[in-house]
C-alpha cells in the first residue's frame, strides 16, 4: 500500500501494547505534526498455523478473532470514508476496551467485543453509518487484512507481533515495539521517540528485549494511569505465540 504519511502504524485493535503504544505515538505526532497511516495487523491471522488450546489461554482465540472482525469494520470505514477515518474509529476502539473499568476476561467477555452490540455505539459516537457493521461478518475483507498484515512482516521479519511502525514510509526504518506498559509525559514522549528512531535507524541494530514487563496501565487490567504495575511476564496479545 502506498503511504503518504510521516508514519505508518500497523495494529490489532485488542492488543493492549498496541494500544499503549498508539497513545504515545499520537502525543509525539501532535507535538512534531506528524500525518500517521493506521494499518491493518491481525493477530487471528498471523497465528492462523498455531493450536490455540497449546499455545494460549482459553480466551484468546476469541480475543483474536475478535479482532479480525474489528478490522474488518475498519476496513468497511476506510473503503467508504477514506484513511482519515481509521484513526479515529481505532481510537474509540480501544477507549471502550481498555480506558474502561474492568470487564469479564473470559471468552465470551473477548468475543463480545466482535459483536453489533459492541461496535453500534462506537459508530454511532462517531457519526459513522450503522451499517459498518455488517462488516464483522464479511469474511470478503479478510485477504485484504492479510495483505497488510504480510506487508508488515516484510518489513520486520516475521517472529513479531503488535504493533509494527515504519518512519518515512515506505523506504524508512520499520520495527517492533515499542512496547511500553505505561504512558509518558509530552516531554518523554519525545526523548523516547527520537531514541527509539536513533537505535533503529542504526544499519546494525537487530533486536533489545526482555520478558519481564508491568501490567499495562490501562483501567481494563485494574491498573489506574499513574500507579505502578505488577512486574511480571505479562505480555497478552502484543506477540504471536504466548511463549
Amino acid at each position: 500500500m502506498a503511504s503518504q504519511t510521516d508514519l505508518d502504524f500497523w495494529f490489532d485493535p485488542v492488543c493492549p501494547f498496541a494500544w499503549m503504544t498508539s497513545k504515545w505515538v499520537r502525543s509525539v505526532a501532535r507535538q512534531r505534526d506528524y500525518t500517521v497511516g493506521w494499518r491493518f495487523i491481525s493477530l487471528r491471522q498471523l497465528n492462523a498455523g498455531v493450536d490455540y488450546d497449546s499455545h494460549f489461554p482459553p480466551e484468546y482465540e476469541a480475543q483474536h478473532t475478535a479482532g479480525l472482525r474489528l478490522l474488518r469494520v475498519a476496513s468497511s470505514i476506510r473503503d467508504r470514508h477514506g484513511d482519515e477515518a481509521v484513526g479515529p474509529f481505532y481510537e474509540a476502539l480501544g477507549t471502550a476496551i481498555f480506558d474502561t473499568e474492568p470487564a469479564p476476561d473470559d471468552a465470551e467477555g473477548q468475543a463480545r467485543r466482535g459483536t453489533p452490540e459492541f461496535v453500534a455505539p462506537i459508530l454511532a459516537g462517531l457519526d459513522l453509518p450503522a451499517d459498518h457493521a455488517d462488516a464483522l461478518d464479511d469474511a470478503g475483507r479478510d485477504a485484504g487484512i492479510q495483505q497488510e498484515t504480510d506487508c508488515a512482516l516484510e518489513l520486520t521479519g516475521k517472529d513479531v507481533g503488535t504493533p509494527i511502525l515504519q518512519f518515512s514510509p515506505p523506504t524508512g526504518v520499520a520495527f517492533f515495539g515499542p512496547v511500553i506498559s505505561r504512558l509518558p509525559d509530552d516531554a518523554d514522549a519525545l526523548e523516547l521517540w527520537d531514541h527509539v528512531i536513533g537505535l533503529a535507524s542504526f544499519p546494525g541494530f537487530a533486536e533489545m528485549k526482555r520478558s519481564l514487563r508491568e501490567r499495562p496501565q490501562l483501567r481494563a487490567f485494574g491498573v489506574e494511569p499513574g500507579t505502578e504495575g505488577l512486574t511480571e511476564d505479562w505480555h497478552q496479545g502484543s506477540r504471536r505465540q504466548k511463549k
